[in-house]
């Protein structure tokens, strides 16, 4: 699925958060959105999955405007892991998996044999097979992830959006579960912090400041120092790694700075 923003901005009150956004992204694409705090990429994926709805411009999947569709039809094409997930009461990891076919039922359906097999395949792609009875709210935050992607997987989409669904995990998590989602070849839409991170699994960034699109392109092209220090006002430095050439940012602390003013 292709996902394309024309002239997206976002105004809260009198602040505008996103700025006459204009990107595409291609079938199958991995695409990381980066940028400091505040620089609006939580805002753009909301007005993607449809918590948020632009003041100006417009969405489209696949050429058809996003706000044309039902709810329904885009849960349809689209799925989201997100950060936190919070529910009110305990249910088993196999109940909030099979949440994913929500789209494809009317009020009173219940779920299908066939609804129970896409959950518990769903479940084995993550790791989670023998889960299915746990309590949700007792497995660790990497397990919970993977229960939340597990049910993205068991909706069906074409286009998987993360908003910043690993930054509270552990580095072990949050490999094995970008390493699934690379697996599946959908086009993704992330928001990543971690610039090595995103270097490992994107195909292309879009790099957010202040609302506005400053920089856009493969992690090799787009990541240099200088467009760091542009993009987060940090020193940085920028290391192609053997013997797959895989970049690696490697951030200077001050005094690495003054040495390396001093040419030491």
């Amino acid at each position: 699925m292709e996902i394309t923003a024309e002239n997206v901005s976002m105004f809260i009150g009198a602040k505008e958060i996103l700025s006459s956004l204009n990107l595409s992204i291609k079938n199958k694409e991995f695409i990381g959105i980066i940028g400091p705090n505040g620089s609006g990429k939580s805002t753009f994926l909301k007005c993607v999955y449809r918590t948020q709805k632009p003041t100006n411009g417009a969405i489209f999947f696949d050429g058809q405007r996003l706000d044309e569709l039902s709810f329904r039809e885009s849960a349809q094409k689209l799925s989201v892991v997100a950060q936190h997930n919070f529910y009110s009461f305990d249910f088993a990891v196999l109940d909030v998996v099979l949440m994913g076919r929500a789209p494809y039922k009317k009020l009173l359906d219940r779920d299908t044999p066939e609804d129970y097999k896409l959950a518990r395949k769903a479940l084995a792609i993550v790791g989670l097979a023998n889960f299915e009875k746990r309590i949700f709210s007792t497995l660790s935050g990497g397990e919970q992830q993977r229960v939340i992607l597990a049910r993205a997987l068991t909706q069906g989409t074409e286009c998987m959006v993360l908003d910043e669904p690993t930054n509270h995990l552990d580095i072990k998590y949050q490999l094995e579960i970008l390493d699934i989602v690379k697996s599946l070849h959908l086009t993704v839409v992330s928001a990543i912090h971690d610039l090595n991170i995103a270097a490992l699994y994107c195909d292309r960034l879009i790099a957010l400041k202040e609302g506005k699109i400053i920089g856009s392109g493969t992690p090799r092209d787009l990541l240099t120092a200088d467009f760091i220090r542009r993009l987060y006002d940090v020193e940085a430095r920028v290391e192609i790694l053997p013997p797959m050439g895989r970049l690696y940012v490697v951030y200077l602390s001050r005094e690495e700075q003054a040495l390396k003013g001093r040419g030491t």
